[in-house]
């Protein structure tokens, strides 16, 4: 049976695993799903039709599955889906999906959401990612695999996070981040070349972060359209799986990709 303090609320209509440990003064809703070893610590909120995988672990003064700060929504059900062994630190707020989004908001595994971390409505956040302190997430923004998000950092809707990239702190991020890169600033955010140190540190080869890093150099150049630009990359390196992706990416993107 699932380890429940006294002074905790728990809706009998709520699933726990029999593993599941619930810390003071914790309210958990009726539509809430919890997997094996996940743990709340104390004074967490967990609504809405929230499912939540193994070993997790939830600080105190989350709120979990709360419903969207978006005046459009009307109680529609839509989801929160949280994967498994992720860390959300102190006050970490994170919001169900929208109908007129994807319908859910969703952290995949192995991920760390540092203290007063918000993820907005219908934002995907994928595995291994670490996003720091009191950094905001708007609507809609997709976080890929191993990207790290700085603290203080704020990113408007609808933007995509590359994976391996790197966000420095106190960035204001309004437009697509490339993956592989480091980029920081504030309205311009300015794309600084390749996450050197993150991509060593995740085993890629050195020949392949040189084929990155002169790549940048060249969707950097001002005096080259977008298209001339991902075509002189393509010629010199497109045989790099990861040049690919990075090419792929940037053409993908509707918002406009960090230079």
């Amino acid at each position: 049976m699932a380890r429940i303090h006294p002074t905790a609320i728990i809706h009998p209509g709520a699933e726990l695993h029999s593993t599941v440990e619930v810390g003071p003064y914790c309210i958990i809703g009726p539509n809430v799903k919890v997997g094996e070893g996940t743990r709340f610590l104390s004074h967490v909120v967990v609504d809405g039709w929230t499912t939540i995988g193994r070993n997790n672990e939830f600080f105190q003064f989350g709120s979990i599955g709360a419903i969207p700060q978006d005046l459009k929504y009307k109680g529609e059900r839509t989801e929160l889906i949280i994967g498994d062994h992720n860390v959300f630190r102190e006050s970490v707020t994170l919001n169900l999906g929208t109908s007129q989004g994807i319908g859910k908001t969703e952290v995949g595994n192995h991920n760390l959401l540092m203290a007063y971390v918000h993820l907005g409505h219908d934002v995907v956040i994928g595995n291994h990612a670490i996003i720091a302190n009191s950094a905001n997430l708007a609507g809609h923004v997709t976080v890929e695999d191993y990207a790290n998000v700085g603290g203080m950092t704020g990113i408007i809707q609808f933007i995509r996070i590359g994976a391996y990239s790197y966000i420095g702190g106190c960035s204001v991020i309004d437009r697509d981040v490339t993956p592989f890169t480091v980029v920081v600033g504030a309205r311009p955010v300015e794309l600084k070349g390749a996450n050197i140190i993150g991509l060593r540190r995740r085993g890629f080869k050195n020949e392949t972060i040189s084929a990155i890093n002169e790549s940048l150099k060249l969707w950097k150049r001002p005096d080259v359209m977008k298209e001339q630009c991902l075509l002189e990359i393509e010629s010199q390196f497109g045989e790099i799986p990861e040049i690919q992706r990075l090419v792929q990416f940037i053409r993908k993107s509707e918002s406009g990709c960090v230079k």
